[in-house]
């Protein structure tokens, strides 16, 4: 770890807490301290805490998948669309929907739903509606783009799920739980870390140390996606090298071809001019 992103992290405040009196005592290993009534976290424990999630999130988008980036609070939603947008990668500054994974398969139903009034209002424009019914489908339209706009391209379960403050995205993180999808948080000294997979402690009410600690994850991002394109390079590669790829049977073709074969081999041990025993069970009847 630099000493540049160090200062940076300095510099941004990502060691500040909560008040002394609003702390959770399970945050008690990642404070360093308490000065003027307000806890200070240990900028040790901070940067184990994001090495370790970065080490996770470029090894998760290396082996193909993808992450979800959670910040529904004021403070992170510019952060996560420029930040996370540009590595093309997923994410949710507006309410969180109670089901988005558990209730994937209407998630995606309604993301439908938003290409088909997108179609109509780049065909007709809703010319052919009423203006009441134009009014219903133009509110449809916004509210499903305002909700669901960052995880458009999402096609199946993320990887891995990156939370900006534990306590306002309590839903999301029982959600990825229940399914068994890794979470990553940035936690203050109010929240719970046994909430999470790999706490970052540090400073959630900060603009500034949330883009920083973004800005790092995003970096991890990046070199996961590096490492997935040269691992795809190398199987195509040796795809090439080998030849084409054998076609594969359906499992109809191989079960014939697989009774055809023990056909042949009892036909094979049979001796010569010994009759095949349908045609003796034939004679017997």
């Amino acid at each position: 770890m630099s000493s540049t992103l160090v200062q940076d992290l300095i510099e941004a405040g990502i060691h500040f807490g909560q008040r002394s009196g609003a702390w959770n005592p399970k945050m008690g290993a990642y404070i360093y301290g308490k000065r003027n009534g307000i806890h200070i976290i240990d900028i040790k424990e901070t940067v184990k805490g994001l090495l370790l999630a970065k080490r996770f999130l470029a090894r998760t988008v290396a082996d193909g998948k993808d992450v979800c980036f959670v910040g529904t609070k004021r403070q992170a939603k510019d952060v996560l669309e420029q930040r996370v947008g540009d590595a093309k990668m997923h994410y949710v500054t507006e309410r969180w929907l109670g089901g988005t994974l558990t209730n994937f398969r209407t998630i995606r139903q309604r993301l439908k739903r938003l290409e088909e009034l997108e179609a109509i209002d780049q065909g007709s424009g809703f010319a052919s509606y009423s203006k009441k019914m134009e009014s219903q489908l133009r509110r449809e339209k916004q509210k499903i783009s305002r909700n669901l706009s960052g995880i458009r391209n999402m096609e199946k379960l993320p990887g891995a799920l990156v939370v900006i403050d534990v306590r306002h995205e309590t839903t999301a993180l029982k959600e990825a739980r229940k399914l068994g999808i890794p979470t990553i948080a940035l936690i203050d000294t109010d929240g719970d870390p046994d909430l999470v997979d790999i706490p970052i402690p540090g400073n959630d009410d900060s603009m500034r140390s949330i883009d920083v600690i973004v800005r790092e994850l995003c970096l991890a991002v990046a070199e996961g996606r590096q490492g997935r394109r040269e691992a795809q390079a190398a199987a195509g590669a040796e795809a090439e090298g080998s030849g084409e790829e054998p076609r594969r049977r359906s499992r109809r073709a191989q079960f014939r071809a697989d009774s055809a074969g023990e056909s042949r081999e009892d036909a094979d041990e049979r001796p010569e001019g010994a009759p095949a025993a349908e045609s003796v069970a034939t004679k017997a009847e």
